[in-house]
């Protein structure tokens, strides 16, 4: 005789059906994971260094007094009534926080094949704590900023934050999104091809100097060849970075069509590395 016995499951786990796939309510029943793994990528990463998360101030510090000397002193770059040293500080904070999103992102299968291969969880979790766990170093950083801003406003610097403060939180959407997005396609390409993890580097400070970090727009279009230029102008990297400084030292250029199309680019981008991030977990458990 054939029995029938119904079975009330509290959770079912089965193949995502959809490409763009971002469930809320599965990610929120993990949300415990995902403050793990944020915990996880804040405690280890400076782990058993001497200065520890001091090297979350250091690192711009250094890289703006250097950016200083070379473009600013010896190349004779020009920054207005802003000081060099504070301009660079501006958009190097910025691009840190896209930087660290993306190149964390970038190597999430291939990191992380042990942990996928063993037990069940939403995978897009992985990425989205790297992302979550950077605010906390972009928040070190944009505080080191305004230490900075202040020393300078107090010995008379005319470098003033404007009204379009007020988007600050989207610029940090649009740097998210954009380096969550690109981050999960270049780790689902690595899953087949391993050569692109030694790409992203290279390939990251050659986009660094592309997105007008080191310089303004104004000094790429008199300095840049002709056909170079609009590949920094419109670039929506080059767009965040003049807008990030544009509200913090009203310097530089802002329009609402830029702001709108960095920010349409950025979720066409997100969506687009979700599709095939979502597409890559079906099957990378068989060629990583």
């Amino acid at each position: 005789m054939n029995t029938t016995k119904n079975d009330n499951w509290l959770y079912t786990i089965s193949p995502k059906q959809s490409l763009i796939h971002l469930n809320f309510k599965e990610i929120w029943q993990y949300r415990d994971l995902l403050f793990l793994f944020v915990k996880r990528d804040v405690i280890t990463l400076y782990k058993q260094t001497i200065l520890g998360p001091l090297w979350y101030v250091i690192q711009p510090l250094f890289t703006s007094v250097i950016f200083t000397l070379i473009f600013n002193n010896l190349g004779q770059i020009q920054t207005g009534s802003v000081p060099p040293f504070l301009f660079n500080l501006a958009g190097i904070t910025a691009w840190n926080y896209f930087k660290e999103c993306l190149t964390g992102t970038s190597g999430t299968f291939t990191k992380n094949q042990s942990i996928f291969g063993k037990v069940y969880f939403p995978r897009v979790i992985m990425p989205m704590s790297i992302t979550i766990s950077n605010l906390l170093k972009f928040a070190i950083q944009i505080g080191v900023f305004f230490c900075f801003y202040a020393y300078y406003a107090f010995q008379g610097s005319s470098a003033v934050v404007n009204s379009q403060i007020l988007l600050f939180p989207i610029y940090i959407l649009m740097m998210a999104l954009l380096g969550l997005g690109l981050g999960m396609i270049i780790s689902s390409m690595t899953t087949k091809y391993r050569d692109l993890t030694v790409l992203v580097g290279f390939g990251v400070q050659l986009l660094m100097y592309a997105s007008a970090v080191p310089y303004p727009v104004s000094e790429a279009k008199l300095k840049f060849p002709s056909w170079f230029v609009p590949l920094v102008e419109y670039s929506p990297l080059t767009q965040i970075i003049e807008g990030f400084r544009y509200m913090l030292l009203n310097t530089g250029s802002f329009s609402w069509i830029g702001f709108l199309y960095t920010l349409g680019v950025s979720f066409v981008i997100f969506i687009f590395g979700l599709i095939i991030f979502n597409k890559t977990e079906k099957s990378f458990i068989d060629t990583v």
